[in-house]
């Protein structure tokens, strides 16, 4: 039995809170990025309701942000329509827009592909943030479903 002195008490609260606030950031930067992803589709989608921009301007700006600034990933034409559809799907349920930001973009990505009725997606979403569920336990559990 190993016993365990003050000072590594006192080292591993140390680490306790070194990694709270890596979690906490995480977080914070997982709902930023949510929020860009949310708006952007907003962005798009509006843009094709209002008849100002056709579905085939989503390649050109895919293209344009790739030309302006290669660094940025994500931003391809798959990328925008995933946006867009992310945007489209939550925009008008009161229930799960605010709840939206709680989850990772794969996990969002992995409900939108893998569920087809807004029920199913909404326990999905409240199931994935009950249980925190990252993006391979939630590909787990729909695979036993």
């Amino acid at each position: 039995m190993k016993i365990i002195t003050s000072k590594e008490k006192d080292f591993f609260e140390v680490i306790s809170l070194i990694n709270n606030a890596k979690e906490k950031a995480l977080l914070s930067v997982n709902k930023e990025l949510i929020t860009l992803y949310w708006n952007v589709g907003k962005y798009v989608s509006n843009k094709i309701k209002k008849a100002e921009w056709g579905e085939g301007v989503i390649d050109n700006l895919a293209n344009y942000i790739t030309l302006k600034n290669p660094e940025i990933k994500g931003f391809n034409r798959r990328g925008l329509f995933r946006m867009r559809q992310f945007y489209e799907t939550y925009r008008e349920n009161q229930k799960l827009s605010p709840l939206v930001r709680q989850l990772s973009w794969s996990n969002h990505l992995l409900i939108l592909s893998k569920t087809k009725s807004m029920e199913e997606k909404e326990f999905y979403i409240f199931l994935s943030i009950k249980e925190r569920y990252s993006k391979d336990k939630q590909e787990q559990t729909k695979q036993i479903m």
